[in-house]
C-alpha cells in the first residue's frame, strides 16, 4: 500500500511539474507589437494564401482596413495568422511561414 501512495504522489508531482513548463501562446507565436516597431509592412488582400516573415521580425499587417503588428519571437513554425490578428482583421485562412537564421540562436536551417 505504501508502495502505492508513493507511486501516485510521484504521478501527481510530475504532472505539475509538466504544467508549470506549458508553452504559452506568446512561446509558440511571438507576441503584439506595437506598429511603430515594425520593420515592414504587409498588406492582405482576398487572394493572399500566405506571407514569408523572419523569425524575430516584427511586422505590420494591414487588412480590411485594420492594421496590427506581431513580433515573432515564438517557436519557428508555420501557423494560420488568424490565430493571433485582432477578430474581424482577416477573415480567410493566412499562412505564416517563418524562416530562420543563424543568428537566431542555432535555429538556423
Amino acid at each position: 500500500m505504501k508502495t502505492l501512495v508513493k507511486a501516485v504522489a510521484v504521478l501527481a508531482l510530475s504532472a505539475a511539474s509538466l504544467s508549470a513548463f506549458a508553452l504559452t501562446n506568446a512561446d509558440r507565436y511571438g507576441e503584439a507589437a506595437t506598429p511603430a516597431a515594425a520593420e515592414r509592412t504587409i498588406v492582405i488582400g482576398a487572394n493572399t494564401r500566405f506571407v514569408n516573415v523572419n523569425h524575430g521580425e516584427i511586422v505590420k499587417f494591414v487588412a480590411n482596413g485594420q492594421e496590427f503588428a506581431w513580433d515573432f519571437d515564438g517557436l519557428p513554425q508555420a501557423f494560420d495568422l488568424k490565430q493571433v490578428a485582432p477578430q474581424g482583421a482577416i477573415d480567410h485562412s493566412v499562412r505564416v511561414y517563418i524562416a530562420t537564421t543563424l543568428e537566431d540562436g542555432g535555429l538556423g536551417d
